[in-house]
């Protein structure tokens, strides 16, 4: 079997998971009466500070739903250049909500440029047609694209006065949000009391088999049912998948320290090969990206890497991504490490 670094969504449900699916008691979703779900939506709301919580078939469905609860359609989307939402949600936001993606540059730990967000920020008004009106703010947390580095909550705090400033709502793409909070050692409301709105995944570092979770106030929710719905994801007797978000919370969180340490084993062990650079003092979680001369030389470790039983995924501009997650040991990290040592004098 080769080790599979290609995404932490490529876990697979534990034994306590599978064993929540068959055991757990089920309603009518769209009706409310599910009672996992309900369950699972009020634990999430819960352990985010939030009234409210969501369940969602995705994280692309939560980030989605999220942005169309909050903005309208011709309204700016104001986010990083290297966001998720902007290079991995097929321009959905676009595509079906009207919306328009405002881009600013997004820095190597994964913020924004305060100046930047204020900036982009155009002025609308009675005797000044021509702009297109801001609606929302979105951050990510962790950065996938960056490393899987963490946003600190005091960053996101002064986001939160600019949006505060003009009226705006905060979004964040919190796919990982349980890394940050592992990775800090502090409470996930450190985050999201900056924030209107969350989403966060169940499908990767915490090992369910699918599922996301939007948060936010009773009102916001209310809105972002009604698009989950328009989108498709109105689903019925579905606490066979919530029964393992549940699990997720409870089991899985704590556990993301050792994906942590296994990044850092990779990271260190990728430092030391000839035509890689990486700074293992940056790998913050779980995310581990390195770099290659250029990007024919990036395609061409990949591949070898890949014929030696290790695989990875491409980022673009000769960089590589190798993510650590449930079922991978740091055994398989350092074998990783060997196969790779091989892959680069290939």
């Amino acid at each position: 079997m080769p080790i599979d670094l290609r995404s932490d969504t490529v876990t697979l449900p534990t034994p306590a998971m599978r064993k929540a699916m068959a055991e757990a008691e089920v309603g009518d979703d769209v009706y409310g009466e599910d009672p996992t779900v309900n369950r699972l939506e009020e634990e999430s709301a819960r352990l985010t500070g939030k009234e409210a919580g969501l369940f969602v078939a995705s994280g692309t469905m939560g980030n989605l739903a999220s942005l169309l609860a909050h903005a309208t359609r011709g309204q700016e989307v104001i986010l990083g250049d290297e966001a998720h939402i902007f290079h991995y949600e097929a321009g959905s936001a676009s595509a079906l909500g009207g919306l328009v993606y405002h881009t600013v540059p997004t820095r190597p730990d994964g913020t924004l440029p305060l100046e930047a967000i204020e900036g982009a920020i155009r002025p609308v008004g009675a005797d000044y047609y021509h702009n297109a009106s801001a609606g929302v703010i979105c951050l990510e947390n962790t950065h996938n694209r960056c490393g899987g580095t963490i946003l600190r909550p005091d960053y996101c705090a002064a986001v939160a006065v600019i949006a505060s400033r003009h009226g705006l709502p905060i979004h964040m793409d919190g796919a990982r949000i349980f890394n940050a909070s592992v990775a800090l050692g502090r409470p996930v409301t450190d985050w999201t009391r900056h924030v209107t709105s969350m989403q966060f995944c169940l499908s990767k570092g915490l090992a369910a088999p699918a599922g996301s979770l939007i948060v936010g106030d009773a009102s916001f929710v209310d809105r972002a049912r009604r698009v989950r719905k328009m989108l498709g994801g109105g689903m019925r007797q579905v606490g066979v998948l919530a029964a393992t978000g549940l699990v997720a919370l409870r089991e899985m969180v704590d556990r993301l320290a050792e994906d942590h340490a296994n990044a850092k084993i990779l990271a260190e062990g990728l430092a030391g090969m000839p035509g890689v650079s990486i700074d293992p003092a940056a790998v913050e979680t779980n995310i581990v990206i390195f770099r290659l001369p250029d990007a024919d030389r990036a395609a061409a470790f990949r591949a070898s890497a890949t014929r030696e039983g290790v695989l990875l995924s491409v980022v673009g501009g000769g960089r590589l991504r190798a993510v650590t997650h449930y079922g991978i040991t740091a055994g398989d990290c350092r074998a990783a490490l060997d196969a790779m040592r091989r892959a680069a004098q290939g």
